[in-house]
């Protein structure tokens, strides 16, 4: 397993009008749930599971998540991520994604919650190939320590690379080290706790979607701190600031519903996690 704490792979194909997995394979401490159908849309939920509740020290997982033509999937986690205090190594995520053509993912995850000195590196990288179509997004905490105060973790590194038939289109690293500067002041957090980033990248993220949720954002009261963002190529990036985890999760749920509805012609679906 190459030292691998944890190892999973998952890939779905096209069957009919659903999409069904056509290969799961999971090692150590990485477990992949069997495909939960929502609704009547034939696309598959799965939930990625860590048997031991967190990451400690030196901790390295790696998920290889592959779809097929016109397989359509969502995908997320059971539960928070939570990094303990990793003192020695830095803990490891790799996520390596293939979409063939005429593919959806939808991949959000539940928050990271990173503990007092905590140290995180994650890697999410996907290839897309023409006609496909990326949701993916994931929120930051402000972490968690025993005397109550914010931000004690050491370094939190999250990178997302994104190809579209192998050309970069997305290379986002967002790297938070509170140990080095304060987070919460001007150019990062500014006042808020949390912090979420959305990104729909395809063919089908055209500019009218674009125009269509920046005017409903732009005109909606929120307690948030709301940027969005055309890419260079097809799609966009939404960024979110706020003091809450459902917070976020509520700017999320608006944006997911527009892109269903609009992209795909079909009824929003919840997790149900709760």
């Amino acid at each position: 397993m190459d030292n691998w704490t944890g190892v999973l792979r998952l890939a779905v194909q096209r069957k009919q009008e659903r999409t069904i997995p056509s290969e799961v394979y999971n090692q150590g401490a990485y477990k992949i749930t069997p495909p939960v159908y929502l609704d009547d849309s034939g696309q598959p939920c799965f939930y990625m599971m860590n048997l031991g509740g967190g990451y400690v020290d030196g901790d390295k997982y790696k998920a290889e998540i592959v779809l097929g033509e016109h397989a359509h999937m969502l995908l997320t986690t059971q539960s928070s991520t939570k990094i303990y205090k990793t003192l020695k190594v830095p803990v490891t995520q790799q996520t390596d994604i293939q979409m063939a053509s005429g593919s959806y993912l939808e991949f959000v995850s539940d928050p990271i919650i990173a503990y007092r000195h905590a140290r995180y590196l994650q890697e999410t990288v996907v290839h897309m190939a023409q006609g496909s179509t990326l949701v993916y997004g994931e929120i930051i905490t402000p972490g968690w320590s025993p005397d109550g105060q914010l931000f004690q973790y050491s370094r939190l590194q999250l990178k997302t690379i994104i190809y579209m038939e192998d050309e970069l289109v997305v290379f986002d690293h967002l790297r938070l080290c509170p140990e080095e500067r304060p987070i919460d002041g001007l150019g990062l957090l500014e006042g808020y706790t949390h912090l979420g980033s959305l990104l729909v990248v395809g063919e089908l993220a055209t500019p009218d979607i674009f125009e269509t949720l920046s005017a409903a954002f732009g005109s909606a009261v929120s307690p948030c701190r709301i940027g969005l963002s055309a890419l260079a190529g097809s799609g966009f990036s939404l960024r979110v600031l706020a003091a809450s985890t459902m917070q976020i999760e509520t700017v999320f749920e608006q944006c997911r519903l527009m892109v269903r509805e609009q992209l795909l012609g079909k009824k929003p679906i919840s997790f149900r996690k709760y």
